[in-house]
């Protein structure tokens, strides 16, 4: 199906164009959500006496959406999740859990708008890519830890899931040949392999 785009979509064009995309994208995205109209030559005239106020309502839009950006770029935001030893969470953190952390700090964002290419399923700090308007991008960091104090520890920098191990290692006494007891050992075994 060929429609006329009334805004930019990434990855698909920009407003005015007239793209070709599958009917059911179509039909259950571009059309009902009012970002395009279907190409015949009625909604082309159409788009041309309305093209004025689109691209100033275009305008407003990414105005307001880079008054937002400018707050929001490069904020941490911490996420409380439940992980094993490993730093694997047990569940996930996903576009609905983050817009809703959003939300809570008071900035109202849908989930739609946050991008991630898969749930984060890990401790650490993961950055997150926010689409305020097809024009705006902005990316928070996101500091999934298990407790507050891991994740202050976590923005310093430090490594929660390295434990710190200590090893004592036991001198071994040299006998008058100067070998050691664990080598004498080890030969002791191998003359017995070969007797038996």
């Amino acid at each position: 199906m060929h429609v006329i785009l009334l805004e930019r979509i990434p990855k698909l064009g920009q407003m005015g164009e007239t793209v070709r995309v599958r009917d059911g994208f179509a039909r259950n995205f571009l059309l009902p959500q009012g970002k395009a109209l279907r190409a015949n030559a009625d909604n082309r005239k159409r788009f041309e006496r309305e093209r004025v106020q689109l691209e100033a309502r275009n305008l407003e839009r990414r105005q307001e959406a880079e008054q937002v950006g400018q707050t929001l770029d490069t904020k941490i935001f911490v996420a409380i999740r439940q992980a094993g030893e490993t730093g694997q969470l047990y569940g996930s953190v996903s576009t609905r859990d983050i817009s809703e952390l959003l939300a809570e700090n008071g900035f109202s964002v849908g989930r739609n708008q946050v991008e991630l290419n898969q749930p984060i399923k890990a401790l650490g700090m993961h950055p997150v890519s926010i689409r305020l308007h097809p024009e705006v991008a902005v990316t928070v960091t996101l500091n999934v830890a298990r407790s507050q104090e891991e994740a202050e520890r976590q923005s310093r920098g430090e490594d929660v899931l390295a434990r710190e191990e200590f090893f004592t290692f036991e001198e071994e006494e040299e006998d008058e040949e100067g070998e050691t007891m664990a080598e004498e050992s080890a030969e002791g075994d191998t003359s017995d392999e070969q007797l038996a």
